[in-house]
């Protein structure tokens, strides 16, 4: 059941967000949602994320200086801002 959440962020922001929103013909309450289900999602026990790796394992070669903190940092901004 949807609850009402009031946040603070940065004007800029909201504003790139919203006209983001519009040009994917989504509401900016439902890109938060989704933002928020993606972000608890990853937090899962590392049991379960250590299968689902093992399972990939060998089945991509990448570069020994990969960041994958960085390689998040940059699909989440391309997802959720531009």
């Amino acid at each position: 059941m949807p609850k009402k959440l009031t946040l603070n962020v940065d004007e800029t922001i909201i504003e790139k967000a919203k006209t983001y929103a519009h040009q994917t013909g989504r509401s900016l309450s439902s890109l938060v949602e989704n933002y928020l289900r993606d972000l608890v999602a990853r937090e899962q026990p590392n049991s379960l994320i250590d299968e689902k790796i093992s399972r990939l394992s060998g089945k991509i070669k990448l570069p020994e200086d990969f960041n994958e903190a960085e390689a998040l940092r940059s699909f989440l901004e391309e997802k959720h801002l531009k």
